[in-house]
């Protein structure tokens, strides 16, 4: 679409200040359609004079050969014009667009009012040009448009005064008037057009600010890790971001917003508190369990803002925030963790020494001690010597693999081979040989991984298995393999219950259990030792052997394993690993 140049100021067919009042889509189309109303109301009138001179012809008056061929003409241009015509404000420069518009309606009414017959007076058709010049053109087009039409007014005038001189002053006068009217309507339709332009424009720009705005806060709100429910007096929910329905266990993306919060037994809670805000008209804040029948339970911290109405002018809505408290809970422990650093290690050498004592000493008193009840203290005292030894262990682990220092030493070794032994010596110690099933796949692969790190990541996945497996054979399955890529893999699978996703996001994080009873280090070291080495670690959930369980698996760096290593040599390998503190 042409526009104006930019020292005029004004395109040809629009009201325009130096911004340009078209240039905008919704400008373009709010000219499209002034243009195409008065195209059509110039087919409307051609219409309307052909049936005048059908009209006077009907009722026996003389008309004119030139008065219809006129008539006739004036309606073909004006058809023309409306169908094949397209909207397009012209530059400041002169146009043959005001020639097939302006400029041939003030020729065709002005050649009306010279052919008129039966004394009939065409002056008021030339309100439709003037209009179309001021509401669609600047000031200087309507102003001229209205001066052509006074000279042509006064010109005929002045012809009918030659032709009957007694009412010279008469038309003369109504000319002037109906020119004098003519530069008044002129005036008044562009500076309301030009006031008009002017507002769309600010609605324009007021339009394009909420609409920036509105997308910034629907991008913000949906990458909130928080949930946002928005819900109505009725108690159904307006909207709702994508974590909220996470929160709200909604799988199905047909349940999106709008749905009643009422409609689940689990979302209960949260209705009730929707409720006491809009009766208490204050915010309302309280933790709440969503209890799903098919699902753990959900524990949430709730919080809630009225958005009421103060004049009335708009019904009351109430916000809800909602947070888990699981995530909570695991960023707390994570913050615990940073705070703890270094002393944690420092404080756990210092426990390691004084609790060696202390097993040694109970070792040596167990060994003299022959009453039962004095035994059994013994062994309370052994088990929680243990169970803190276990912990000092995994705390000084994370000091070890989160060391800058140098590169760990890496080197080449057999897969499956260091898994039988692991796997042996973990069932001797924890009972659990029958649970275990250990299929061997990557006879002869060898991974790039340091001894020690290798059975500390085993153990540790090991360990996580058996606390949520059950009890029956095969609950454990460790399984070796090579992936299409010729990578080596590991897995370690268990046929306990689903995690959830809250859950599943912050397995590898330090502190972070589902149970008070782990320390939630495990996971984590594994995923720092994988890291230090060039494996990956990940989970997921797999069926196996028509028992769908948890798996979590580790991607190796392969290596070429020596084809001359001998039982005695992986012997004395396997014992200095074992030996390494």
């Amino acid at each position: 679409m042409a526009k104006a140049a930019p020292d005029s100021g004004n395109s040809w067919f629009g009201p325009v200040e130096k911004s340009g009042a078209w240039e905008s889509d919704a400008g373009s189309e709010s000219f499209g359609r002034l243009w195409r109303a008065f195209m059509a109301a110039r087919v409307t009138l051609a219409t309307v004079l052909l049936a005048l001179q059908a009209s006077i012809y009907a009722l026996g008056q003389p008309v004119g050969k030139a008065m219809i061929a006129l008539c006739v003409a004036y309606f073909i241009a004006a058809l023309a014009i409306r169908v094949w015509a397209h909207p397009k404000p012209p530059g400041s420069t002169f146009d043959a667009q005001w020639l097939s518009t302006v400029g041939l309606d003030v020729l065709a009414f002005s050649a009306l009012n010279f052919l008129q017959s039966g004394a009939i007076n065409y002056t008021a058709l030339f309100a439709l040009p003037v209009l179309l010049a001021s509401v669609l053109g600047p000031i200087l087009l309507a102003l001229g448009t209205a001066a052509s039409v006074a000279l042509l007014l006064l010109a005929d005038a002045w012809w009918a005064s030659l032709q009957l001189p007694g009412d010279a002053a008469a038309r003369f006068l109504q000319a002037g008037l109906s020119g004098s009217g003519f530069f008044i309507i002129a005036l008044l339709a562009n500076q309301l057009a030009l006031r008009l332009s002017r507002e769309q424009k600010r609605a324009e720009r007021s339009q394009s600010a909420a609409l920036i705005q509105t997308q910034v806060n629907e991008l913000v709100i949906d990458t909130l890790v928080d949930g946002v429910l928005v819900i109505d007096t009725g108690g159904t929910v307006r909207a709702a971001n994508p974590a909220s329905l996470r929160l709200l266990a909604i799988e199905d993306a047909a349940r999106a917003a709008p749905f009643v919060l009422a409609a689940e037994t689990a979302w209960q809670p949260l209705a009730a508190l929707a409720q006491r805000t809009f009766e208490k008209r204050s915010p309302q804040q309280s933790d709440v369990s969503l209890e799903h029948p098919s699902r753990h339970a959900r524990r949430l911290q709730v919080r809630t803002r009225l958005a009421a109405s103060r004049d009335g002018s708009h019904e009351s809505l109430c916000v809800m925030f909602l947070e888990d408290l699981r995530e909570m809970e695991a960023r707390v422990r994570t913050e615990k963790m940073a705070a703890m650093g270094r002393m944690s290690a420092a404080v756990a050498h210092e426990i390691r020494n004084p609790l060696a004592a202390i097993t040694q000493a109970n070792a040596l008193l167990e060994e003299d001690l022959q009453d039962a009840g004095q035994r059994q203290l013994t062994g309370m005292v052994r088990q929680n010597a243990q169970r803190l030894a276990r912990i000092v262990e995994e705390i000084l682990n994370i000091s070890r693999v989160q060391e800058p220092g140098p590169q760990v030493q890496t080197s080449a070794l057999p897969l499956d081979d260091m898994l039988r032994r692991i796997c042996s010596d973990w069932t001797q110690q924890t009972a659990s040989g029958k649970r275990l099933q250990l299929l061997a796949g990557a006879d002869r692969v060898a991974v790039l991984f340091e001894g020690e790190h290798l059975r500390r990541l085993i153990i540790n996945l090991l360990d996580n298995a058996l606390r949520y497996a059950s009890t029956v054979d095969g609950a454990i399955q460790v399984i070796t393999e090579t992936t299409a890529a010729g990578q080596p893999r590991l897995s370690v699978w268990s046929d306990g219950q689903p995690l959830e996703k809250t859950v599943q996001s912050h397995l590898f994080e330090p502190f972070f259990s589902s149970e008070s009873r782990s320390s939630g280090l495990g996971l984590y070291i594994c995923r720092e030792l994988c890291e230090r080495h060039g494996a990956l670690i990940g989970y997921q959930r797999v069926v196996r052997n028509s028992v769908e369980g948890n798996e979590f698996f580790v991607l190796f760096r392969p290596a070429v394993v020596e084809p001359a290593l001998s039982p005695t040599g992986f012997d004395t390998m396997w014992s200095d690993i074992r030996k390494t503190p």
